[in-house]
């Protein structure tokens, strides 16, 4: 038999894709080279470019599995090998550069192996429309979540941001797949479905009649779809209120919202072409909180955004505390060349952009924390996942709210949702104890 392994860096697309190659590779025979020291036929790195940093990472990636896999057909795919083929190309070793649009061609590479011989390029020019690309997955590996991409590309071109460049324009998966794909999910055994996009709320918006995320929602929240539904991040004008009422009032929707802000500074918003202002984000945020009962909500931030002065940075922090948020995600600004950002007056120095970020980490961490204390005392649907945690030996598990949790209990509980009671939080984790009465 032949083995592969695969690399991903990135969001839950590029994890998505990549389990979605799995499974094609493992139902034509190939199998998961887990064990390390094993040299395999079959290296895939899938990349990511959405900061310097992530570049960075990937070519590192794609260095480390040419020493550690030597003979092996290496093949580099992701939204860096779409960007810059030319940089994999001239990297020995690497023998198939496949864009983000051929990904499902892979598979017959490597089963050909005409790569290796000659050098292929896949990669396709997004100034010509593309379709969605469907990779349909039965089960997610080993997880007991399941990511489904129903929609890719991006149409906001923000001015820091590359993955429009990366991924092309907005599209969609049909709600009629995206709707039996669920089913399927259910009928493998998930407990829950985690909808995912590079755009996930202009979903539906390039179908032929056109639809909408709420829609889809709609049709998916019924007693027989599957017991949780969750939502990747929504761009706070994307999120109607009809949605946010449905979340509210549902049993499978997931009270987790992820809303990226990235600057609480107006001067800086418009200059990121962000559509909105600091107020609408805040009353936005307060809205969903007072509607959604113990809602998670999540927070993207940019930092050291080109003419992002001290005030400015103050005001984000100022904004951020105010917020009755759960956690942050903090991204550094990362100049990519090909955006206007990159051209703009008034770039932050990195060492100022370091502290920065350190410091509104900082104020993530507090509020992290305080959303975790505040669950102490409550009553909680966990799904419990499949591993246990190293350090406790306690299994894991997920609240609706995207609280994780650690529970004593036997391995007959894992992907099984229990109801179990937050007892105490400490050294940053969360603490549950099983309820047998209910």
């Amino acid at each position: 038999m032949r083995s592969f392994t695969i690399t991903t860096l990135g969001c839950k697309v590029n994890r998505y894709e990549s389990e979605a190659i799995s499974e094609q590779l493992a139902d034509k025979g190939w199998w998961y080279a887990m064990d390390k020291g094993i040299t395999a036929d079959l290296c895939i790195i899938n990349t990511c470019t959405v900061t310097q940093k992530a570049a960075m990472q990937s070519r590192q990636a794609a260095r480390k599995v040419i020493r550690n896999h030597p003979g092996a057909l290496v093949v580099v795919t992701g939204c860096y090998a779409q960007i810059a083929p030319e940089v994999f190309r001239a990297m020995p070793g690497v023998h198939c550069v496949v864009g983000n649009t051929f990904k499902d061609q892979i598979v017959p590479l490597a089963d050909n192996r005409n790569g290796q011989e000659t050098g292929i390029t896949l990669v396709h020019d997004f100034s010509t429309p593309c379709a969605f690309q469907d990779m349909p997955i039965k089960k997610f590996g080993n997880r007991t979540r399941a990511f489904m991409k129903i929609q890719d590309g991006c149409d906001a071109f923000c001015s820091y941001c590359i993955i429009p460049h990366a991924r092309g324009r907005s599209r969609s998966l049909l709600p009629e797949i995206v709707l039996k794909r669920v089913g399927d999910l259910r009928e493998n055994g998930y407990a829950e479905a985690v909808l995912c996009g590079i755009n996930l709320g202009r979903y539906g918006e390039d179908l032929d009649p056109a639809t909408s995320l709420l829609s889809l929602i709609r049709r998916i929240d019924g007693p027989t779809e599957i017991q949780r539904l969750r939502l990747s991040s929504i761009e706070p004008t994307e999120l109607p209120e009809e949605l946010i009422e449905q979340t509210a009032a549902s049993e499978h929707i997931c009270p987790h919202l992820h809303v990226p802000l990235q600057s609480g500074d107006d001067e800086v918003l418009r200059s990121m072409n962000r559509p909105y202002e600091s107020k609408h984000y805040r009353d936005l945020i307060h809205h969903i909180a007072g509607m959604i009962p113990d809602v998670a909500i999540g927070v993207d931030v940019l930092v050291g955004f080109p003419g992002e002065t001290d005030g400015a940075f103050e005001n984000t922090c100022r904004l951020i505390e105010q917020l009755p948020i759960a956690y942050l995600h903090v991204f550094p600004f990362s100049m990519q060349k090909e955006t206007p950002a990159a051209a703009l007056q008034g770039q932050v120095p990195s060492g100022a952009i370091k502290r920065r970020c350190q410091h509104i980490r900082q104020i993530g961490e507090t509020k992290r924390r305080k959303f975790y204390e505040k669950a102490i005392g409550a009553t909680s649907e966990i799904l419990i996942e499949g591993k246990r945690d190293r350090t406790t030996g306690y299994l894991k598990g997920l609240t609706k709210n995207y609280i994780p949790v650690l529970v004593e209990g036997d391995d007959e509980l894992m992907n099984r949702v229990v109801q179990a009671l937050i007892t105490k939080v400490e050294s940053g984790k969360v603490f549950a104890e099983r309820l047998f009465n209910q």
